[in-house]
């Protein structure tokens, strides 16, 4: 169904090529993953396959890339819709109408789908993927992860022969990606669909993956069995790392197949305590730095957050969950002052001596609370990163910083680059560094791990530890269940505007079905959240077994 053969992509400006002699096929009916470290042209290598590449990107196209026996080179993007259905990393861009229900009928109307089958298409996508109580919202309206779903739908509406998926699941939460994901399955399943998906989460996807390409950075790509690729692949995810550390052959890619190999491995953690993800804070140590009481936010008379009571301590990392649409956002802006708040009191304490963002200049405000929003992109207007990287650092008074923290999260990134031909992922960590070189006392990150690699949230995660160590808080909106296990020693659960959770993380996301980490749901009931805590305590009871 889609062939590369001896495909290279070389950009313009780019020293090296962005794929380099890349040779595969991809069968009808077959689940395709496309993994790989940020920026090494997984986006590039998508875009080919409807001939985005080169006819929209620019760049050279050398070799030949053939979609159910259709040239891309000779065959632009209009005259491969009726085959090949795109949804690429940020659905808004991708919107042309202003509600859901027109939103997946548009495609079909460029395609001249007869209406009776137009109604028919849209009911049955609808209910698909949970839509069915919004299809007359506007777009704008919506949550990111609501968004997802609909640039989901409306490519599903048309029925293409190949899907491409770019970051498919990044913004929703773990019942909806599952939603998706099950519906993605039976297109492949029931209606031998072809679908190239590229994501991150590795932990949400690889299971339903038929076969898996991995980009290692040099260009070339390497196509195998999930199980093969995975085995010596520089990312993998917790699942998978887990089976290494416990050294089980084969290697499990489902829950299921890991809890039957871990029966021993259970056992042998039965009557250990895990050590501590984070340290936990003792009561002389809860200085609190932000007081919420009472905070409400509305939009057009509906309520999105209701009477929220919320206190953050300096030296604390806590994640805000739940589903998209629960308010998480919302509160956000409401503490970082720049959201509109209908009701309640917002206060950043310490030096300051109790300080409403709002009520501040914003430079002043940027100091007390600084906020990463879900689209970053939104953030970024000048020419080039050294320029975005340097504003930064004068309006915070540092030197160089920001550019120490790009290179943190995501190295390699050219000063002369445009913001916006980055990936989604990097410019997530541009504007994260633009934003952390503030170093402002309330750390808001809405979202932040979307579009990045196990390696760049490592990273994330070590910034993280670093802010919360100088005395700082942080408050990680997030879907990212791994990423909480690894990160937070809270966690705050919201549903339709209330918080309906709220406490320490292994006591919150254990009892979780829905988002309990991968070691947990395997180790259950054991109290192990992360693949660490289970590393460090096998690499203590082999020494204690070499001791004489």
């Amino acid at each position: 169904m889609i062939t590369f053969d001896q495909v290279t992509v070389q950009y313009e400006d780019a020293a090296e090529p962005a794929l380099r002699d890349v040779d595969l096929t991809v069968e009808e009916g077959e689940l395709c993953l496309v993994v790989g470290h940020t920026g090494v042209g997984k986006s590039t290598l998508l875009g080919a396959v409807n001939g985005l590449v080169p006819h929209f990107t620019g760049g050279t196209l050398y070799g030949r890339v053939t979609v159910d026996g259709r040239d891309t080179a000779e065959n632009p993007p209009r005259e491969l819709a009726d085959v090949v259905g795109v949804v690429g990393q940020d659905p808004a861009d991708g919107f042309v109408t202003d509600t859901v229900e027109e939103e997946l009928a548009y495609t079909m109307e460029q395609l001249a789908v007869p209406a009776a089958t137009m109604r028919k298409r849209v009911e049955e996508t609808l209910d698909l993927l949970g839509l069915a109580d919004l299809r007359h919202r506007a777009l704008h309206e919506l949550s990111g992860g609501q968004q997802q779903r609909v640039a989901i739908g409306s490519v599903l509406t048309a029925h293409p022969r190949v899907l491409v998926l770019d970051e498919p699941t990044s913004a929703l939460d773990p019942t909806a990606a599952e939603e998706v994901l099950a519906a993605v399955t039976r297109l492949v399943h029931d209606l031998g669909v072809t679908v190239l998906m590229a994501e991150h989460r590795l932990e949400r996807v690889v299971q339903y993956a038929d076969r898996v390409i991995h980009l290692p950075g040099d260009g070339h790509a390497h196509i195998g069995t999930p199980a093969e690729i995975l085995r010596t692949s520089t990312i993998a995810p917790p699942i998978v790392e887990l089976g290494r550390t416990a050294k089980w052959s084969p290697l499990p890619l489902s829950v299921r197949d890991a809890r039957r190999a871990a029966a021993p491995l259970r056992a042998t953690l039965a009557d250990v305590a895990p050590v501590p993800v984070r340290s936990p804070l003792t009561d002389g140590e809860r200085t609190r730095l932000l007081s919420a009481r009472g905070v409400t936010v509305s939009y057009r008379g509906v309520a999105a957050v209701r009477e929220v009571d919320l206190d953050l301590h300096a030296g604390e990392v806590t994640a805000l969950m739940g589903r998209n649409g629960s308010g998480k956002s919302s509160l956000l802006w409401a503490l970082q002052g720049s959201g509109p708040r209908r009701a309640g009191s917002v206060r950043v304490t310490g030096d300051t001596g109790g300080t409403d963002p709002h009520s501040v200049p914003p430079a002043q405000a940027r100091r007390l609370v600084g906020l990463v929003p879900q689209t970053p992109a939104d953030l970024l207007y000048l020419e080039s990163v050294k320029q975005e990287l340097d504003q930064a650092d004068a309006e915070s008074g540092t030197e160089s910083k920001a550019r120490a923290l790009l290179d943190r999260l995501a190295p390699g990134i050219d000063d002369a680059s445009h913001p916006r031909d980055l990936s989604e992922g990097q410019k997530l960590a541009l504007v994260l560094a633009i934003q952390l070189s503030a170093a402002p006392r309330v750390v808001l990150l809405d979202e932040p791990t979307r579009g990045l690699d196990y390696q760049a949230k490592t990273a994330l995660i070590g910034i993280v530890d670093a802010l919360a160590a100088e005395g700082r808080t942080v408050v990680v909106s997030t879907h990212d269940v791994e990423f909480v296990a690894r990160a937070a020693d809270r966690v705050v659960v919201m549903a339709e505007g209330d918080v309906v959770a709220d406490g320490p993380t292994t006591d919150v996301i254990v009892s979780s079905p829905t988002f309990a980490p991968q070691t947990a749901k395997i180790l259950s009931p054991l109290p192990f959240l992360t693949v660490h805590q289970v590393a460090h305590e096998l690499a203590a009871d082999c020494d204690e077994g070499a001791r004489p």
